[in-house]
């Protein structure tokens, strides 16, 4: 349910009488303070990051493996296969440029 959601229903119980408007201010006041849960499947999408370590060209499947616990090795097996076709270059060539690279990683060898 959306804070949009929420905030109609608020409105429709204080135009009804059940909640009067010193109430009404202080559940809006809470429901708009709290913080609102995010759904993991966008919280994932946010946190995708191509791998600045595990990459071959672009760091996309080293990302994939990463995001979704499979092999690296895996995901550039299932991007050949999709080249066969078309349209898994791209596919890659859009995650390539519009997915950031992982900036947690160095490049650099630790000492």
């Amino acid at each position: 349910m959306s804070i949009a959601d929420d905030l109609t229903r608020l409105e429709q119980l204080r135009d009804r009488g059940s909640l009067s408007a010193d109430e009404f201010q202080r559940a809006k006041s809470k429901l708009l303070s709290s913080p609102q849960p995010t759904e993991p499947a966008l919280q994932a999408i946010n946190q995708f990051r191509r791998s600045a370590t595990n990459r071959w060209f672009g760091g996309v499947c080293g990302g994939l493996a990463v995001s979704t616990g499979m092999e690296a090795w895996i995901w550039r097996l299932l991007f050949v296969f999709a080249l066969c076709t078309g349209f898994g270059f791209l596919v890659y060539l859009a995650l390539w440029i519009f997915v950031p690279l992982d900036s947690s990683q160095s490049l650099l060898p630790s000492n």
